[in-house]
């Protein structure tokens, strides 16, 4: 039987991130001979980019919008003189000259327009289906958050940057509004607690230890019971209540994913009877 978990997978380049989980349920398959087995992935990363991408196996998928909520950290490589109808290398070039003197991204609290060439629904269709056809598309706006930033080196049209910034976060975007600018190369070097040096596809990390990010309140036998059957428990001494989701725990095993509400911790989502 295939265990539940997360792998830490280094994606290449040129690679979508459902190919990537193609990849990982067609070997899992092989391996446990014929064993049908969920997979899907935690955060998209554009065919042209490259780094960590986390997947998630088994039972792991009911953590899916945790793990996705996580803080992103990049490496990025932009091309200054240079416009790109996707902001990316893979769309339309076009050569400008025009290179601003300073190099400055915002940070904080932002609103951010997804890129044209986005996943994100536009009118209940993906934004790159309607731009592939040649029509304008505006996504609204929504918060984002950029945390900090740091250049690593400018070399002739070049800068490399560090960004670490909230799930949701655009770096095509950011680099866009450096003004003449694309996103020539993109890595993703950490997601979380989760670093790319740490990556490897053949590891499933047990979805006990990936979600350990999250406060934990450990039950005694009868509260594991009800908790795994879905039924609210106390909230203990109160300090998890602070917290926006908590892991529940027995023994060492991982029954659920709760949230507080009143005094209560009421699981939203359940791994364990």
């Amino acid at each position: 039987m295939v265990p539940a978990g997360v792998i830490l997978y280094p994606k290449p380049p040129g690679l979508t991130s459902h190919d990537v989980v193609a990849r990982v349920r067609r070997r899992l398959r092989e391996a446990s001979g014929g064993e049908r087995v969920k997979v899907g992935h935690a955060g998209t990363l554009d065919p042209f980019a490259t780094g960590l991408l986390l997947v998630l196996v088994g039972r792991a998928t009911r953590a899916q919008r945790f793990l996705m909520a996580l803080p992103k950290r990049y490496r990025v490589v932009a091309r200054l003189g240079w416009r790109s109808d996707t902001g990316d290398r893979d769309g339309r070039l076009e050569h400008t000259g025009h290179t601003p003197d300073r190099v400055e991204l915002p940070t904080g609290d932002i609103l951010q327009r997804p890129p044209a060439f986005s996943a994100v629904r536009v009118g209940g269709e993906r934004a790159y289906a309607r731009a592939r056809r040649g029509e304008t598309v505006e996504p609204p706006p929504r918060p984002v958050s950029v945390y900090d930033w740091s250049l690593l080196r400018r070399e002739g049209d070049r800068v490399e940057l560090e960004v670490e910034c909230s799930a949701g976060t655009y770096v095509r975007t950011l680099v866009s509004d450096l003004g003449d600018a694309y996103c020539e190369e993109l890595e993703r070097t950490a997601i979380g607690p989760f670093d790319l040096e740490d990556a490897d596809p053949e590891r499933i990390v047990p979805v006990a230890r990936a979600l350990a990010f999250l406060p934990e309140r450990v039950l005694e036998r009868q509260d594991a019971e009800r908790a795994g059957h879905g039924v609210a428990v106390g909230d203990g001494d109160g300090a998890e209540a602070r917290a926006d989701h908590v892991r529940l725990t027995h023994e060492g095993a991982l029954v659920a994913i709760a949230e507080p509400r009143g005094d209560e911790l009421k699981p939203v989502v359940v791994f364990a009877p």
